[in-house]
């Protein structure tokens, strides 16, 4: 493989990384003052991050239906309140309730329940819960909020670079043309060299696993990425919504992200229980 010079960098095309870079200066400070804020202030963010995303996938996937929207905005309160009042049990006994009502919903309206129309309620309503999840650990939650923003950060990253320094074979054309097998490992890389920064100041004896935990969900969060391509391309819209100008909706950003914190919050509660971030980050 030949590797691009200098000059050939120069060359490409970089024209969205300008928008990239004013949206994470206007966004990631606020994000991370929400986080380290904790309690009422990151479930309300949670909550509020849900039904925007609720907005976007209904408006896409149920034609802006007002009762498809209302069922997925509980969805989105629920995962991110439930759990901190009736437990984590309820919260997805209450998510799964909405999914059910959701689908019959669809049948009623005489048409044939698709993928899209049945994981809209599960899609805003599960991030929701697992964010709050992992950040209520009142040892824990923090870091492992805090770990989970930065290696999606750097998969993201890392992945924009390499993808495009490096090119190469396309890792599923049919859905993102522009996604490589470079950009996946840049990704794989990325996440895996910063979760060894954090963890050697915070977690150091979890450094060699917490990497290979990074790796993984770096595939995850291309994973997730992908997922919303095809729910984009599946219904013919370019971003998933208008919130962010010329950079595309709430779900366009955090594609990503609400598949990491999902996967974390399932190997955490697996490992840990109702410790979740404990169980995430501790090996």
């Amino acid at each position: 493989m030949k590797f691009p010079g200098l000059a050939d960098i120069r060359a490409m095309n970089w024209g969205d990384l300008g928008v990239r870079a004013v949206s994470a200066l206007v966004l990631v400070p606020a994000v991370l003052l929400d986080v380290w804020a904790g309690g009422v202030w990151f479930t309300v963010f949670a909550a509020l991050l849900g039904v925007l995303m609720a907005h976007e996938w209904v408006g896409l996937a149920h034609r802006g239906n007002s009762a498809q929207f209302a069922l997925h905005a509980t969805a989105a309160l629920c995962g991110a309140m439930l759990p901190g009042t009736a437990g984590i049990i309820p919260a997805l006994a209450t998510i799964a309730v909405l999914t059910v009502l959701s689908l019959l919903l669809v049948r009623q309206w005489g048409a044939d329940p698709t993928l899209w129309t049945g994981l809209g309620v599960p899609y805003v309503g599960l991030p929701a819960l697992a964010l709050v999840v992992l950040r209520d650990d009142a040892n824990w939650g923090l870091l492992a909020i805090l770990w989970i923003l930065f290696i999606v950060w750097a998969a993201d990253t890392f992945a924009y670079f390499a993808g495009r320094i490096i090119g190469g074979p396309k890792l599923a054309p049919a859905i993102s043309p522009k996604k490589t097998w470079a950009g996946l490992g840049g990704a794989m890389a990325g996440a895996a060299l910063l979760s060894a920064v954090i963890a050697w100041f915070a977690v150091p004896g979890s450094i060699g696993p917490l990497m290979v935990l990074a790796a993984v969900l770096a595939v995850v969060e291309q994973g997730g990425d992908l997922f919303e391509s095809s729910l984009k391309r599946h219904f013919g819209a370019k971003d998933s919504g208008d919130l962010i100008p010329g950079h595309g909706g709430a779900i366009d950003r955090v594609d990503g992200l609400v598949a990491v914190a999902v996967a974390a919050a399932l190997i955490g509660f697996l490992r840990g229980g109702p410790l979740v971030a404990q169980g995430l980050l501790h090996w």
